[in-house]
């Protein structure tokens, strides 16, 4: 077949020439009726060799190829004027034969009407299916635009809420650090931090004014007395530095906070030895558990102090162990100045002694001072017996001192007085030899050897003769 426009060979596959790239035009095969029913047809053929897209004329072809293999193809301006010539001519033979023929004819004109009508059925339907396919086509389209649209209204508002949320949780964030930081500002823990920077910078009125404030917002915790007295040993001042922890543990005696910031005061200044002072009077006994590592119980003395009539041996113990020191001469003793306790305490001469003593326990918090007072008095015995008795005797005899333990006898034999210094003075071994044709006066006495304290005197007067 050939090109409408350009006259070159289309190929019978092909529905688009070759050459100029014109679509190829489907008009209906000739037949008689062409001018019976042309006006009936003719928009119906118009419409059928419109320019249809490729493939669609394809799909087209294969499926009526069975039903109207010889209803179209493509005609060249020289075969439509064959054709009409042809039709002419026999329109003219017709008209020459008989009824019967005729009627033939017109039989095969009914029925090629009826394949028109049918051809033009098959392409009105082939055209609703075109239309029914660009509409199916455009309805996609547009299905697809309105969800892309959704999809994109959906992002979009997803995008604007997660701005929404980001703010608001920006907003949300910022508010509580500031009220965090309000709150910070106003704290406890403020006042205190404060109060420090003020003791730096050398500002203690300032710092006195935040320690203060502390104090009023929380009374029982310690770190604001412990600041105050940060602020007085700075200065020098270890006597205010103590007072601020004893009122405060005098208006709270079982708060066992206050009781270990002013330990750690003794400690940090090294004045231990007023740790047992402050635990003295402390009668909580929570507050003493919680701070039991710092008691150290006073030394306790056995026998009870009091006045002996012999020599005593003293022991000293406390509940709490450790190392103890005491002192005999009245002063307090420590751990540098006191002799330490490894057995009991001898008490062998007369008089008043006074033994104090403390206990340093495993931490080194010495106890107070407990002391104990005992007086040692040996009783004097009566003066001594002497035999034999006074009198005047033919024969000498042996005169004889009784002397108890814990006493040595001394004697004169010239009427004087025994004294151990004085060298007319003996001391009494054993029996002495009355002297012979000669009166004797005898005197003895009895001197304690713990204490040196003489006995009265005995006097024996001896008279000897042949």
């Amino acid at each position: 077949m050939r090109c409408t426009h350009c006259g070159a060979i289309i190929p019978d596959d092909q529905v688009v020439c070759p050459e100029c790239g014109a679509e190829v035009q489907i008009v209906p095969d000739y037949n008689p009726l062409d001018d019976v029913l042309a006006r009936e047809v003719k928009g119906s053929v118009e419409g059928a060799t419109r320019q249809i897209q490729t493939d669609d004329i394809r799909r087209y072809r294969r499926d009526d190829r069975t039903k109207n293999v010889n209803s179209t193809r493509i005609l060249s301006p020289e075969e439509r004027s064959r054709i009409r010539d042809r039709k002419r001519a026999g329109g003219q033979r017709m008209s020459g034969k008989g009824t019967v023929r005729g009627t033939a004819e017109m039989r095969g004109q009914r029925r090629n009407t009826s394949e028109l009508r049918a051809q033009k059925k098959n392409t009105s339907e082939m055209r609703d299916q075109r239309r029914n396919t660009d509409e199916l086509r455009r309805s996609r389209q547009n299905t697809d635009e309105q969800r892309r649209a959704r999809q994109q209204k959906r992002l979009e508002a997803a995008k604007r809420k997660r701005r929404n949320l980001l703010i608001t949780l920006f907003l949300l964030l910022a508010l509580i650090i500031a009220g965090v930081y309000l709150v910070y500002q106003n704290s406890y823990t403020s006042m205190i931090n404060k109060g420090y920077r003020a003791i730096q910078s050398g500002d203690y009125d300032q710092a006195e004014s935040y320690f203060d404030r502390a104090v009023r917002k929380d009374r029982s915790k310690p770190d604001a007395y412990t600041g105050y007295a940060e602020m007085y040993i700075d200065q020098g001042d270890l006597e205010s530095a103590e007072d601020v922890f004893l009122s405060a543990i005098e208006t709270q005696p079982t708060n066992a906070q206050l009781y270990e910031a002013a330990i750690a005061f003794y400690m940090d200044t090294e004045q231990p030895e007023k740790v047992s002072a402050l635990l003295e009077d402390c009668e909580d006994e929570s507050v003493l558990s919680t701070v039991s590592e710092y008691v150290s119980s006073a030394p306790v003395f056995s026998p009870e102090e009091g006045t002996y009539n012999e020599v005593q041996e003293i022991t000293i113990t406390s509940e709490t162990g450790g190392d103890i020191y005491y002192t005999t001469d009245g002063t307090d003793p420590t751990a540098e100045t006191g002799t330490k306790y490894e057995q009991p305490v001898l008490l062998q001469t007369e008089g008043n002694i006074e033994i104090r003593a403390i206990a340093v326990n495993s931490n080194g918090i010495p106890s107070i001072v407990s002391s104990a007072s005992y007086i040692i008095e040996f009783p004097i015995e009566n003066a001594p017996a002497v035999t034999p008795s006074t009198g005047q005797y033919t024969e000498p005899a042996q005169i004889t001192i009784t002397v108890p333990e814990g006493y040595t006898a001394y004697y004169t034999m010239d009427g004087s007085t025994p004294d151990p210094e004085s060298s007319s003075t003996r001391k009494y071994t054993g029996p002495v030899d009355m002297p012979e044709n000669t009166q004797t006066i005898f005197n003895a006495i009895l001197v304690n050897d713990q204490n040196g304290k003489a006995t009265e005197v005995t006097t024996r007067n001896y008279i000897t003769t042949d």
